[in-house]
């Protein structure tokens, strides 16, 4: 067989994995795709760079010499930061598919797709997206807080609107309730980092190590709903 007939031969093959499926099926990979891909390892760093810093600051209080580099800490903040963000952004990826193609495609097709509602909740998109970003960029306690309750909101608000998959009846093994938890846990976390370090009681810095290992248990919960859903979720039209 000519080698240089291979890439020919590859091209014409009908039965390769990406062939049937549409416009749509990939787009609804983009969700599952990421969060295989991105969100997951993250949670793995974050989850050793947080082990680390725990044993460190332990064997300081003890006043023993410790061998892990101080930078653990650093970099267990800065990767927190982009796990928050993956896991905020992945989130709403997956919401905006499910209300674009199930609700605003379906109603338009329908001849009933409700154009002031439509932009409405474009708009509250955006303003999740940006009360997001400031949250980085807050100083102050008080703007924090406003910005961490805005970006919650959002997501809660979007995540209700018609074309979500909640499994509301099942809350309990819901995907959808499983992402919105991390979700509000990830910002939480970002409103508390700041407090974190300048509170000496480590109320804020306990309260952080509780609430986040309850978020690695929802993390474990989505990789085994998402999986589930995948194969649950009836097609769009269906």
């Amino acid at each position: 067989m000519n080698i240089f007939n291979i890439p020919l031969i590859i091209a014409t093959q009908y039965s390769l994995a990406f062939t049937y499926l549409g416009t749509q099926d990939l787009v609804s990979l983009i969700h599952p795709a990421l969060a295989v891909i991105l969100v997951f390892p993250i949670i793995g760093i974050v989850s050793n760079f947080a082990w680390q810093t725990r044993q460190r600051r332990l064997q300081i209080k003890d006043s023993k010499k410790s061998k892990i580099p101080p930078v653990v800490g650093r970099e267990h903040v800065k990767l927190g930061r982009w796990l928050a963000t993956s896991v905020v952004g992945v989130n709403l990826i997956g919401l905006a598919y499910s209300i674009v193609y199930k609700n605003f495609i379906l109603s338009f097709k329908k001849d009933n797709l409700d154009t002031v509602q439509a932009i409405l909740i474009t708009l509250l998109f955006i303003a999740t997206i940006a009360s997001f970003i400031m949250l980085f960029r807050a100083q102050s306690k008080l703007w924090r807080g406003i910005f961490a309750t805005l970006s919650g909101m959002g997501l809660i608000i979007l995540g209700a609107q018609e074309g979500v998959w909640r499994l509301s009846d099942q809350w309990y093994w819901s995907h959808y309730y499983y992402g919105m938890g991390v979700s509000l846990l990830m910002i939480f976390s970002l409103a508390i980092v700041e407090d974190i370090y300048k509170d000496r009681s480590n109320r804020w810095r306990n309260a952080h190590i509780i609430l986040n290992c309850f978020a690695l248990l929802l993390f474990i919960g989505q990789g085994i709903t998402g999986v589930r859903d995948l194969l649950e979720i009836p097609p769009i039209g269906k």
